[in-house]
């Protein structure tokens, strides 16, 4: 592994029912590195993901995500290094729509001691602060999150994953529900977010028009086709 890589997957692989999904000889991401993974429906980018966060487990290989080896871990420590090192935009956002703006972005810090000491301030105002670099404004923390638009929403899952500055940004599809103004305008303000936190970013989305806004793209195509890839 190299030692600014912050990923490093080696030899993976994965699939359902025998059928092969994920054949990975190597993916390298430089850590504060903002990197699109592009590919189309059905390539397998939610299932990476899902390899990343230790929701899954591959079949071979290994998965190294901010310092631990994501495959060994047991059920209990895959869950602390979720907590601890990960902030994740699910592609429908998997908001709590009963409850508040407020409550739904604290809970990026309710199971991890480590990310919720790293906020200065106090936590309300990180939050006010957040909203505002997301362009929404703080008035809307107390509102429940079911009655936002969903331009507002997916900027409310982002500041969920951001809060307490995780080691890992992982975005699934987090544009697909955005015209392309605002897909734009969506990750210039979180990929500014996370540069500002030090977060190491990966974005994976079929949209080729977001390319030019990340610092490095890969192909999960070629990437299963050739081998390998680095970035």
């Amino acid at each position: 592994m190299n030692d600014d890589a912050i990923i490093d997957l080696q030899g993976v692989q994965f699939g359902y029912a025998g059928r092969a999904v994920l054949d990975i000889a190597q993916l390298q991401v430089r850590a504060g590195s903002n990197v699109l993974l592009r590919g189309t429906s059905g390539s397998g980018k939610s299932t990476l993901l899902g390899l990343l966060a230790g929701i899954l487990l591959p079949a071979s290989g290994s998965i190294r995500v901010a310092g631990h080896r994501v495959n060994t871990l047991g059920a209990a420590a895959r869950d602390r290094f979720r907590a601890d090192q990960l902030g994740v935009i699910f592609q429908q956002f998997n908001l709590l729509p009963f409850l508040s703006v407020r409550n739904n972005i604290a809970l990026g810090v309710r199971f991890s001691p480590l990310r919720n000491a790293r906020i200065e301030g106090g936590l309300d105002a990180e939050i006010a602060r957040l909203l505002r670099a997301l362009q929404l404004d703080p008035a809307l923390m107390p509102r429940a999150a079911g009655t936002l638009s969903v331009g507002q929403q997916q900027r409310v899952a982002a500041a969920r994953a951001l809060i307490g500055r995780p080691a890992v940004l992982l975005a699934d599809e987090p544009t697909s529900a955005l015209d392309p103004e605002a897909a734009t305008a969506f990750v210039q303000l979180m990929s500014a977010q996370c540069r500002a936190a030090g977060t190491t970013a990966l974005v994976v989305s079929h949209d080729d028009r977001l390319q030019p806004l990340f610092d490095q793209v890969v192909s999960l195509g070629d990437l299963n086709r050739a081998g390998g890839a680095h970035v």
